[in-house]
Formats: C-alpha cells, structure tokens, sequence
C-alpha cells in the first residue's frame, strides 16, 4: 500500500505542469525581491524627496503610546495603524504586476513572431485549382 502511493506520489511529482509550477514560482520569489529593491532603493528615495523627505514606510496613525518601565525597559509596545507600509506594499505590487504584463506582453510577441513565421504559404489560387482538377480525374477512374 504504501510503495503505491509513491509511486503515485512520484507520477504526480514528476509530470512538467508540477515542475513547471515549482520553477515558476522560485524565479517568481526572486523577481519578486528585484522588484522590491528596484522600488524601496531607487524609485522611493527620488518620490520622497519630491514630497518633502516622507518615508512611505513611517507613516502611522499612533492609536496607544508605548509604556516604559522605570529602568527605561518598555513594557508595552506602541499600537498604530501602519497605513505606510500598507501604500509601500501596494506601490510594490502595482511595479510588481506592470513588470510581468511587460514580460508577458514582451513573451507573446515573440510567441506570436515565431507561429507566422511556422505558417507555411497557401499556394497560388492557380496551383490549388489544379490540384483540385487532378483530385477529381484521380476519383472518375
């Protein structure tokens, strides 16, 4: 019973969808990482500066204060609504999901290069008609 299910298990793992998928998804992981660094280390610092220094990332509403101890040790932690990281976390999507539309975009065009490249010419309309009369000298004997 159970050297069938991996068996089974082996199958499913080793069809191309599966590892296809798997590939995918790391690659995805690291783009993922480039993109957020293209975002936080390059394009924020120059939007940044256009509106006065903000740092997307600080911006909160504070809801509760953080309490300290007489030793200076804080006891417990400021509550906020961290509404700066949730626009920086959003702006990462948003060139995130751009770069793969361009990707994408930029994948089909070759894809669609490459299928009229493959398409063999329809012959002349003389050479058809020809065929089709030999065709059906072919089927009257």
């Amino acid at each position: 019973m159970k050297i069938k299910i991996l068996e089974e298990f082996k199958q499913f793992a080793m069809r191309g969808n599966v590892v296809d998928m798997a590939v995918g998804i790391i690659i995805g992981g690291a783009f993922g990482k480039i993109v957020s660094s293209l975002v936080a280390d390059i394009i924020m610092p120059p939007i940044g500066l256009l509106i006065g220094g903000v740092n997307f990332t600080e911006l909160k509403i504070p809801l509760k204060a953080a309490v300290f101890s007489e030793a200076g040790k804080e006891v417990t932690p400021a509550v906020a609504i961290n509404y700066g990281t949730f626009l920086q976390t959003t702006l990462d999507f948003i060139i995130i999901a751009f770069s793969i539309f361009l990707m994408v975009k930029l994948l089909n065009r070759f894809h669609t290069q490459k299928k009229e490249e493959a398409a063999p010419a329809a012959p002349p309309a003389d050479i058809q008609l020809l065929t089709e009369i030999r065709d059906l000298l072919k089927n009257k004997s």
